[in-house]
């Protein structure tokens, strides 16, 4: 059980980042302060999300990957918090069973 909880989650991990927008890393190429700002703030105002939202988050990026970074700013979320949020759900066993789960019933 341990392990499809672990492949879930990398699972969910590559997803987002094989998601990533060439155009914003375009733009913060050309204007890194701008960007690092808009990503830190994003990343503050980032609501706690339960694991079961994170779980089905993770399994609408998964159906439409193409609006992964959509979906992510819906949920208050970049790329970077929405890992952050999953690695701190994988480190309580309970919680990570509540994503999984929430992850199979959304897919």
């Amino acid at each position: 059980m341990r392990n499809a909880i672990s492949a879930t989650v990398t699972l969910t991990l590559l997803l987002a980042a094989g998601c990533k927008n060439n155009q914003s890393s375009t733009n913060a190429a050309s204007s890194p302060s701008a960007s690092n700002n808009g990503a830190s703030s994003v990343a503050q105002v980032s609501p706690s999300l339960s694991p079961e939202d994170l779980g089905n988050l993770g399994a609408q990026i998964k159906k439409t990957p193409n609006d992964a970074d959509k979906l992510l700013t819906q949920h208050g979320l970049n790329e970077q918090s929405f890992a952050t949020a999953i690695r701190k759900v994988s480190e309580d066993p309970a919680a990570a069973k509540r994503y999984a789960a929430a992850y199979k019933s959304a897919s």
